[in-house]
């Protein structure tokens, strides 16, 4: 069964809405997909809001876990714990910060004051994560990025070898945009063996660490 916790739909840069994602997903044998559009204080709440009548509705007829979610993006680094535990408060089931990306100009520090939010579950695609927002991920239990999507997936290696030095768990999600961004089970393990994560903590990707961070929401 597949997880992935970083898609986006119509409601901020995606092209499907919430139904047709799920519909894919369940062809792809998703067990659980989040739903996480881009989100800063203009829009969140409205975000959380059609999120979870999609949830409420779809969960009548299929047999999927969606999870509600926003991904801060782009929002001064220093606002993050504000910002999440708004979105928390409003029934946000995860949160996932839009992390350090080589391929788009965000600004300096997100990573770090990420790590220090205790409300944040997802650094995405973080690039180069220095040693003490690594420390700060652990102690917080925040997870970490390894990425299917073209651009941000250049330091893959990077996030999963700091991963590896700090035991950080690791979800291996698409941050879908497009349907072709979709991927099952074997493409997934196709992403975490090339860029070296190794079978083992590939499969943990895939299964354990997934399901320790839906006991965690």
């Amino acid at each position: 069964m597949r997880y992935d916790f970083h898609t986006h739909t119509v409601f901020s840069d995606g092209e499907l809405i919430p139904s047709e994602l799920l519909r894919r997903a369940i062809v792809l044998n998703h067990k659980t997909i989040a739903i996480t559009d881009h989100a800063d204080a203009s829009n969140y709440k409205e975000l959380i809001e059609k999120t979870t009548l999609a949830k409420e509705e779809l969960k009548k007829y299929w047999d999927i876990q969606l999870i509600v979610g926003v991904e801060l993006t782009h929002i001064p680094p220093k606002s993050i714990e504000t910002m999440a535990k708004k979105c928390k408060d409003i029934g946000a089931e995860i949160v996932v910060v839009h992390g350090e990306t080589p391929v788009e100009p965000v600004e300096e520090k997100t990573n770090y004051y990420a790590s220090l939010c205790g409300d944040v579950d997802i650094l995405a695609h973080g690039g180069f994560i220095d040693d003490e927002t690594a420390k700060n991920l652990v102690e917080n239990n925040i997870f970490l990025e390894i990425t299917a999507r073209r651009g941000h997936s250049l330091t893959n290696g990077f996030v999963q070898n700091i991963a590896k030095k700090y035991n950080i768990p690791t979800v291996i999600n698409t941050d879908t945009h497009a349907p072709s961004d979709l991927i099952d089970i074997e493409f997934a393990k196709k992403v975490g063996l090339g860029c070296g994560m190794g079978l083992n903590r590939t499969m943990k990707s895939l299964s354990d660490y997934p399901k320790e961070l839906l006991k965690k929401i």
